[in-house]
């Protein structure tokens, strides 16, 4: 029998703050966390700037040891984990009940820095100069390992990495894992730390990010005319999902249930999407499938929103498929990326944390620096400014690299 799934604590580090109440502060005030990478010298780059995480210390979460054993992905992961299960309420110091707890974390790239570093003390050095812990410090899969470990959640345990998508399947997989009896509580979301000079120029070389260094705050820019691509952001977003009826027994606060995720193939382009959106169109069809939704019942979408220039006409025309009239009649889309940058495998956790404090608080966050209306792009973008009304359901969308689609599909409880 299938069972309900809610969410009941989220945690994040992200551009705009160390914890979700700060970023969720940021987002509603439209306050831009971008600015020039401070982290090295990004002056020989086509692009000089990112979202960048900003006083972030890891040894609140972690020893130093620890620390010094693990990459930043992890470092973030761990974090966000300990906000969310702190924000549950949930202690789990049952041992049988770390077996119905599992880990989830989905991140597109993992260790790059730990990589880039490793590869040059070889060059230095040779083999001899390689850090026994390179390997477990570099792999994608060790945020959802070290967590594991940190809470001794013994559940299901693995990572997503789809790209961009990364973090929006794993909390597809997590709420499919409570829905069909196999766990009871899951931790889920993304990670990703990016900004590294080899993550930058790879993205550069490919002409994927914005680089309006003269004025980063205003470079992302979704749905607008003069968009010239995204912005790299560094994070984590993490979600603690439960069985409904549990969550319930023991009072907990509910930010929103998770309802149905749609999840497709484009099968069509290693970077680009497809035409006319088909894959996204699939997913979210089928999240409200799943859900049990029609398209009317549906009054924000938490848009992939990228600010390039075919994912977001692309994105809107799918939207417009399968919405209908709804796309232009009640229904608000914004993109919290104008705000955060891209946060690549870690965005569809921390957007899934935005939708649902959207559903909770009743407010739309916005999508800052939009200016030049696109005749491509001609829904209701909430645009610069937050909105108060009462969100009642919400899809957040990601697509990722490879042609990946997941959307997600919230409603309140």
């Amino acid at each position: 029998m299938a069972r309900r799934v809610v969410i009941t604590g989220v945690g994040a580090v992200t551009p705009l703050g160390n914890d979700v109440k700060t970023s969720w502060e940021g987002l509603l005030e439209g306050r831009s966390g971008i600015d020039t990478i401070k982290a090295f010298d990004a002056s020989l780059f086509e692009t000089r700037f990112a979202g960048e995480l900003k006083g972030f210390d890891p040894q609140k979460y972690m020893d130093r040891k620890e620390v010094n054993r693990t990459d930043k992905f992890v470092h973030f992961a761990v974090a966000a984990s300990t906000m969310a299960l702190e924000d549950s309420g949930d202690k789990i110091t049952d041992p049988a009940e770390r077996e119905r707890f599992g880990v989830i974390i989905g991140s597109g790239i993992g260790g790059i820095e730990t990589h880039e570093t490793q590869h040059s003390r070889y060059l230095k050095g040779g083999p001899g100069r390689i850090s026994p812990f390179y390997v477990p410090m570099m792999i994608s899969d060790m945020a959802a390992g070290y967590v594991s470990i940190h809470f001794q959640a013994k559940g299901p345990n693995f990572c997503t990495v789809s790209a961009c998508a990364s973090a929006g399947h794993a909390v597809g997989m997590a709420f499919r894992s409570i829905k069909y009896g196999e766990s009871d509580m899951m931790l889920t979301g993304g990670t990703e730390s990016s900004i590294t000079q080899m993550g930058l120029g790879g993205f550069c070389a490919c002409k994927a990010l914005s680089t309006r260094n003269e004025d980063p705050q205003s470079a992302s820019r979704p749905f607008d005319k003069t968009r010239d691509g995204f912005v790299l952001g560094d994070g984590a977003g993490i979600l603690f999902l439960e069985e409904y009826e549990r969550a319930r027994a023991r009072g907990a606060r509910i930010y929103a249930e998770v309802v149905g995720v749609g999840s497709t193939a484009d099968a069509y382009h290693i970077t680009a999407p497809a035409e006319q959106g088909e894959g996204a169109q699939r997913a979210m069809k089928a999240a409200l499938a799943e859900a049990k939704l029609n398209s009317e019942d549906i009054d924000y979408i938490n848009a992939h929103g990228t600010s390039t220039e075919h994912n977001d006409a692309t994105e809107t025309f799918a939207i417009k498929k399968v919405f209908g009239d709804r796309a232009r009649d009640g229904l608000v889309v914004s993109s919290t990326k104008s705000m955060t940058g891209h946060l690549l495998g870690a965005a569809g956790g921390i957007e899934a944390i935005f939708s649902a404090l959207t559903i909770y608080h009743g407010v739309v966050p916005p999508t800052i620096n939009y200016r030049h209306p696109d005749p491509e792009c001609d829904l209701d973008y909430c645009p610069n400014e937050a909105r108060r009304m009462n969100v009642s359901a919400a899809l957040s969308n990601s697509f990722g690299f490879g042609g990946h689609n997941v959307t997600i599909a919230l409603k309140k409880v």
